[in-house]
């Protein structure tokens, strides 16, 4: 599969596509720790079905994008960094949302795209409203899915949950894929988990690639970036939120913030969906965004 040296960050991203080129672009951006293979195939190829070309790529520092291990200031301290936070100060982290962002603005470029659909799940979410944000130009609606402006009083994760993604990574494959089904368990949609489906996921992105300090960078990126409410009010791409109403990671207030903050912004709240994407909403997710694309065609 292609990857590509973006000009504005000079970062190494791995991506593929689905659909026509000459078809309207939408760009999957994935969240946390996570790689482009979790946006499954039968979920990108709905979106082609409604007539979309569909690009996914790995954020930097996960999958086979580029690994940041040696960059300077590369070793964090989670601990250090919350405790900072905590004290009302932003941290030095090797990067932040917004490099993640120039991230996917180099790979439009990359592939001659001026504006695109773009779609964020969680810390995608962030990374793709921080484009809007910062590139209002280059998107032409933006989705944002589980995800939050990154105030401190809206979509925080329950106490337990974070400690489960603070936790020091176990170490061998079989452990690490224990691990992330017991994550999967504290915050997927909580009647429409399937433990065989979950598990062999875990397979295929261990198998793939497992870069638990990636995993912690990112994490970092996320913990020491400024808030996007001062942007978010000012921003006039058309928007949707969605959101499940029993997200423990992220709060549904980060969805509902995110909504009340940018003018026009519909909401979609999904009963009974937690922090993850189950087929069961594929359809009214890639509905929602195929509506939010034709109110919105010029």
């Amino acid at each position: 599969m292609p990857t590509t040296t973006v000009a504005t960050t000079e970062i190494e991203l791995w991506y593929d596509e689905f659909g026509e080129v000459g078809d309207p672009p939408l760009v999957l951006i994935m969240g946390l720790a996570t790689q482009a293979i979790a946006w499954e195939d039968d979920f990108c190829e709905g979106l082609v079905d409604r007539g979309f070309r569909v690009i996914r790529f790995d954020n930097r520092d996960i999958g086979l994008s580029q690994d940041l291990s040696d960059a300077p200031g590369a070793s964090v301290d989670l601990g250090a960094l919350l405790a900072d936070v905590i004290a009302g100060k932003l941290p030095e982290p090797p990067y932040r949302i917004a490099d993640m962002a120039e991230d996917t603005l180099g790979l439009l470029d990359h592939l001659g795209i001026d504006r695109a659909h773009v779609v964020g799940a969680s810390m995608g979410g962030m990374i793709a409203q921080q484009l809007a944000i910062d590139h209002a130009d280059r998107v032409a609606t933006l989705t944002s899915i589980m995800s939050t402006t990154g105030e401190a009083a809206y979509g925080q994760a329950s106490p337990t949950v974070m400690s489960a993604f603070v936790a020091p990574p176990p170490t061998g494959r079989e452990a690490v894929i224990d691990r992330s089904v017991e994550v999967s368990r504290m915050i997927g949609s909580p009647d429409l988990l399937d433990e065989a489906i979950i598990r062999a996921q875990a397979e295929r992105a261990y198998d793939r690639s497992f870069r638990p300090e990636g995993a912690a960078r990112q994490l970092a990126a996320i913990l020491a970036s400024p808030d996007r409410a001062a942007g978010l009010r000012e921003l006039r791409v058309p928007t949707l939120v969605i959101h499940g109403d029993a997200d423990p990671l992220v709060a549904p207030s980060g969805g509902e913030r995110t909504a009340e903050l940018v003018e026009g912004a519909e909401l979609v709240v999904i009963p009974g969906m937690g922090h993850d994407l189950p087929p069961n909403h594929w359809a009214l997710v890639i509905e929602s965004v195929t509506s939010l694309v034709a109110r919105n065609a010029t």
